[in-house]
């Protein structure tokens, strides 16, 4: 569990840097990237192809920027770092993905008290359970989306989160449930 705490502790810096980088882009610009990103994803595979998943065109590793493979962190962002998706692998543990999520969420409300749980939920990916936890988080007065996904593969923890801006709520939402949609463990 201290591996998930210190891997929150990356992911919190991820959203702070999100929320410092405010630069409103030009709408055309925004409009064209949200019908490309519509049309067009990556596929991304991991752990020697038992997670796949894919992501919107306009995310990029840099995982050599935030972790390394040793440390089984991977992170994929956009060039303004306010979407990014980290891949953790952590160690074994014994319980229960609904309790991972709860442990979670109490620690979320600990950095965050007006957190703001949308859903946290039993979901499959691909023959394998798993847990979502939606949440709106709240950093230097900025808000972002959070989907956070628990799954064991080998009794190892997989966590995937995923933060996007929550100006406009319902369009991240949208991406996140496509990439949660599209993750496949083996």
């Amino acid at each position: 569990m201290r591996h998930i705490t210190h891997y929150m502790g990356i992911f919190l810096v991820v959203l702070g840097l999100a929320a410092c980088d405010q630069k409103k882009d030009d709408p055309q610009a925004q409009h064209h990237d949200q019908s490309a990103s519509q049309s067009q994803h990556q596929n991304i595979s991991l752990l020697d192809g038992k997670l796949t998943f894919s992501l919107p065109q306009g995310m990029s590793d840099q995982t050599g920027k935030l972790g390394t493979e040793s440390n089984n962190m991977h992170v994929y962002a956009n060039s303004n770092g306010q979407q990014a998706v980290i891949v953790i692998v952590g160690d074994e543990t014994a319980l229960t993905l609904p309790q991972l999520s709860q442990k979670l969420q109490d620690q979320q409300r600990n950095r965050d008290p007006q957190l703001q749980v949308v859903a946290d939920k039993s979901i499959t990916l691909g023959h394998t359970p798993g847990q979502q936890l939606d949440s709106v988080v709240s950093t230097n007065n900025h808000s972002n989306w959070s989907t956070v996904v628990l799954a064991k593969l080998n009794n190892q923890l997989v966590t995937l989160q995923i933060s996007l801006p929550a100006d406009n709520q319902s369009q991240s939402q949208s991406i996140a449930s496509e990439i949660v949609q599209s993750i496949n463990i083996h």
